[in-house]
């Protein structure tokens, strides 16, 4: 029985006459409360009301259109079952309304054999009967209902049947979306015939559209997983050991799941390549949290905005919420009760307690401004530390973006390279391969290892410009971070 069944149940055994539910699936309500009727009311039946149909079955010789006439029309007929009110939330403002309510209220106390279930797509309840309203909340649909959903609509498109090795992540993928949204999907990706290659990607769209409305979460394209990614082995192995617990069936298991991960060191060493890569090489979408929009007051006070982000993303599990330079805004500042404390104490209370799939890929430069309390075992499954890259990740990093620009990595001497960028970043290195890339297209001749040799010698690696920083942030790392490369042996 689902968790929805379990709570119309519970509010039928507790009498209550006035049913609030928060959902904008009106069908899929009626639906889940056609059968439970029959079983809540001993053979009740279903009644639905709408301000343009009115109530249906229709009652003959009464116009039930208005509100208030279909209220008392109930309270004077009443009959076992569920009376199914879609458009009322909109006329709460009417006192009328609300008196009529009240009244069929009492009416079902004494002699309860039915009860008004109101449909709204707005949680807050009106204020004025919030005793009287027993609040229930629909789930996003189970996979066991989105499989069910897949199946009968694919049917229909009998040329068009989606992969059945994609299946599992499709499922995990259009959790958190309405059946409806579900339907729109489907419906679109199967008429198109081109179900292998725009299934995930219309789904991870079609969520980052919703993230969009909010105005704070940005939905980040996955473009790339961990095989891109030059050197840090350590992060690279430890997602890819995670990578098949990071869905329903090991939460119903009950297997531990991951939880989220800090990686904190040197800018320009990967940090942000690494959230994506994640959330990429675990087919789950990425959205980056805003926190400056957060802050902006456009959406009300920070605080709250901030807690209307943490439950978009939850609305839209299973997904990696990537949270980038971490200490510039969950930091505690001296003054207290400032909005800012307010947020990272919310922060702290929802890791702990956040749903399971949810992974937070959180980013910092300068991990020594974040309190104990964030990096802590428990809140982050794992800190690491990700160092300027040696002499092999270089390598690495060298023919991932020669290959990615010049189409073939061999045509240029990578060894000489190395020799000349010891203490480089991966970031710094990805821009002089750009400007080789750029200024060869100019001069209208294919680019050599001279070129890129020239475009080293005319820059400043940051491990020169900021060196006292660096050498800060590697100290503090040194024996308090996991390191994200593997150490080699001196």
């Amino acid at each position: 029985m689902s968790r929805f069944d379990q709570q119309i149940i519970r509010a039928v055994q507790g009498r209550n006459p006035l049913i609030y539910l928060h959902t904008s699936e009106e069908s899929r309500v009626t639906d889940r409360l056609r059968p439970l009727a029959p079983h809540c009311f001993q053979g009740g039946s279903m009644t639905t009301w709408s301000c343009v149909r009115g109530l249906e079955p229709a009652v003959e010789g009464v116009d039930t259109r208005d509100p208030v006439a279909a209220l008392q029309q109930i309270t004077a007929h009443p009959r076992r079952g569920f009376w199914v009110m879609k458009d009322l939330s909109d006329f709460m403002n009417d006192p009328k309304v609300v008196r009529a309510l009240r009244e069929a209220y009492f009416a079902f106390s004494r002699d309860y054999q039915s009860a008004v279930v109101l449909i709204s797509p707005v949680a807050g309840m009106p204020e004025s009967l919030e005793k009287e309203l027993c609040y229930v909340e629909l789930d996003t649909p189970s996979s066991e209902e989105l499989m069910e959903r897949v199946l009968e609509i694919e049917k229909q498109f009998p040329g068009s049947a989606l992969p059945a090795d994609l299946k599992p992540q499709i499922i995990l993928a259009l959790r958190g979306l309405t059946m409806t949204e579900v339907s729109h999907i489907l419906y679109r990706v199967l008429s198109s015939g081109t179900v292998r290659e725009k299934v995930l990607e219309e789904i991870f769209a079609e969520k980052g559209m919703l993230a969009k409305k909010s105005g704070f979460l940005e939905f980040i394209p996955l473009k790339f997983d961990t095989s891109v990614v030059g050197g840090l082995e350590n992060v690279k192995s430890w997602a890819g050991k995670r990578k098949d617990l990071f869905n329903q069936e090991a939460v119903n298991s009950g297997m531990p799941i991951p939880k989220g991960v800090l990686v904190m060191g040197v800018s320009g060493c990967g940090k942000s390549l690494l959230a994506k890569a994640i959330a990429g090489l675990w087919h789950v979408p990425l959205f980056r949290l805003n926190m400056s929009m957060v802050f902006s007051g456009q959406y009300g006070s920070p605080e709250t905005a901030f807690r209307r982000a943490l439950q978009t993303i939850e609305s839209l599990a299973p997904a990696v919420l990537w949270i980038d330079e971490m200490e510039s805004s969950l930091s505690i500042p001296k003054e207290a009760a400032t909005p800012q404390s307010m947020i990272f104490s919310e922060f702290l209370t929802w890791m702990q307690e956040k749903p399971p799939l949810i992974f937070v890929a959180a980013t910092a430069n300068r991990i020594e401004m974040l309190p104990a309390e964030v990096i802590r075992k428990g809140r982050f499954d794992q800190v690491f530390f990700c160092d300027l890259p040696d002499t092999d990740e270089r390598a690495q990093i060298f023919k991932i973006h020669l290959e990615r620009n010049f189409g073939d990595s061999k045509i240029f001497d990578i060894n000489r390279l190395l020799a000349c960028t010891n203490g480089w970043s991966g970031a710094e290195i990805e821009q002089a391969i750009i400007a080789t890339r750029i200024d060869a297209r100019q001069l209208g001749r294919p680019a050599t290892t001279d070129d890129i040799w020239l475009q080293t010698h005319n820059m400043v690696p940051l491990s020169k410009t900021m060196a006292e920083q660096v050498k800060v942030i590697r100290d503090w790392a040194f024996k308090r971070a996991t390191p994200a490369s593997i150490k080699k042996e001196a």
